[in-house]
């Protein structure tokens, strides 16, 4: 078997008469639509319930799935000790999907578990279903930080383990909507969230689940939501297949989103192959970027890459570009994706031989040894943009300069501990921001001395 069908659902706690004291009833749409919802997967009677939620355990670099044989949960923290219920795990299915996704590179598996209960995003669509159907078992999916083609990834993994242990599995996508759809909400109002939840609600009835592609992670931030890339995993599992949508309620009473959404899948159906069309959307807006690309930011994005890609450097001796071979100056190389930073090492100071040897180097460190982040994987590097910052030498600065933080990169340093900033950083509007962005990075406390050097930059893009 496959994946027999498929719904989203959100997961307010006062959904629940024992925790909504009456406020529950400005949602009856939403639980009268919930209770058709669950009816609907009960028509199945499913083996198995993948459900993806925001409340379990989540990591930047790793999908976490709930290990053992069950797990428990209740609403004490929402007050109410009594709403509690049992799942029991589909533990054959998960060692398969850990299997699967361990021979698939995708980073997923029952590691890292620190909280065994049941979250609310789990218990909300279970104690739904069990009116109406008790005897499944569960896979329990966290979210993660790594890209949208990984979530979806991971649904097609997912969709190929039911079916090789022919299972009859539906998919439960536990999310709410935007949490900023109004000033007296419980997280405030931004402009952002009345959007979110159209594009997404609209993608949810439609069934156009490229539109869930479109929503880049700033926007999904600014809007506060959680269910995105819960949906994400779904429908990746429902990769290249014909799907019947229908949104059967929407409504945002208490500040938050709640959509409820349902899918019947049908015959196999290319067109409907998302994470190909979007990668290959990346890809054809990277070699857009890459032919306005000058010498060294090609140098740069050479460098990592074939280091991404292969594990090995660039060999530089055949490959280095000679006119970068008779100047040397210090080199910051930034890596952003989505227009955050993911990336950025370099030196204050030449320790190489020319600026092409520094660029080899720096771009080398900065897809894979910056401590912030974990390193660049192959299918991020269509979402790479690189800059290449060349820097002038060094100076202290004086009673007659005047710094303009636009303009004039700063180094601060007391004893060994030496901290720099770019100029022309987004946010950092001021000096005095950017000599304490300066002293943080560097571990100098404000009120301990420093010498102040400053320098310009030659950036490329």
């Amino acid at each position: 078997m496959t994946i027999l069908a498929a719904v989203a659902v959100p997961h307010p706690p006062l959904i629940f008469p024992e925790v909504g004291q009456g406020k529950e009833k400005t949602i009856q749409k939403t639980i009268d639509a919930y209770r058709q919802v669950m009816r609907f997967v009960a028509e199945f009677k499913p083996d198995t319930i993948i459900l993806t939620t925001p409340h379990a355990e989540l990591y930047g670099d790793y999908f976490h799935v709930s290990g053992g044989k069950g797990a428990d949960g209740n609403f004490a923290r929402f007050g109410a000790p009594q709403v509690k219920i049992h799942a029991d795990y589909d533990a054959e299915f998960v060692k398969a999907l850990e299997k699967s996704c361990r021979e698939q590179k995708l980073p997923c598996g029952t590691l890292g578990e620190r909280d065994p209960a049941l979250d609310h995003g789990s218990i909300i669509p279970l104690r739904f279903l069990n009116e109406v159907w008790q005897k499944y078992k569960v896979v329990r999916i966290g979210l993660s930080g790594l890209s949208l083609l990984k979530h979806y990834q991971l649904g097609q993994i997912i969709c190929e383990v039911s079916q090789k242990l022919g299972r009859r599995t539906v998919f439960v996508a536990s999310g709410d909507l935007s949490h900023k759809l109004s000033a007296d909400g419980p997280y405030g109002f931004a402009a952002e969230g009345p959007v979110f939840d159209e594009k997404i609600t609209a993608a949810l009835d439609s069934g156009d689940f490229a539109a869930l592609f479109a929503m880049k992670p700033d926007f999904c931030e600014a809007a506060g939501e959680c269910g995105h890339r819960s949906f994400l995993i779904m429908v990746g599992a429902l990769d290249g297949k014909a799907v019947k949508s229908k949104l059967l309620a929407y409504e945002g009473p208490f500040g938050v989103g709640y959509g409820v959404a349902k899918f019947e899948i049908g015959k196999d159906d290319k067109t409907r192959k998302f994470g190909e069309q979007y990668a290959a959307q990346l890809h054809e807006q990277a070699q857009k970027r890459h032919q306005s690309e000058d010498n060294l930011v090609q140098w740069a994005r050479r460098c990592v890459e074939t280091f991404v890609q292969t594990g090995k450097p660039l060999d530089f001796a055949t490959n280095r570009p000679t006119e970068l071979l008779d100047k040397r100056a210090g080199v910051f190389v930034t890596l952003k994706k989505n227009g955050e930073l993911r990336g950025c090492i370099g030196t204050i100071e030449p320790v190489r031989e020319n600026i092409a040897s520094e660029i080899w180097h720096n771009a080398i460190s900065a897809c894979s040894q910056d401590p912030r982040f974990t390193p660049v994987l192959p299918d991020e590097l269509d979402e790479i943009v690189y800059s290449v910052d060349v820097l002038t030498p060094i100076k202290p600065v004086t009673p007659d300069v005047v710094l303009n933080p636009k303009v004039h990169g700063v180094v601060v340093q007391n004893g060994n501990r030496r901290g720099l900033l770019l100029p022309d950083i987004e946010g950092v509007n001021t000096l005095t921001q950017q000599l304490q962005i300066a002293r943080q990075k560097a571990g100098i406390a404000p009120f301990e001395p420093v010498q102040l050097f400053y320098f310009q930059v030659e950036r490329h893009h």
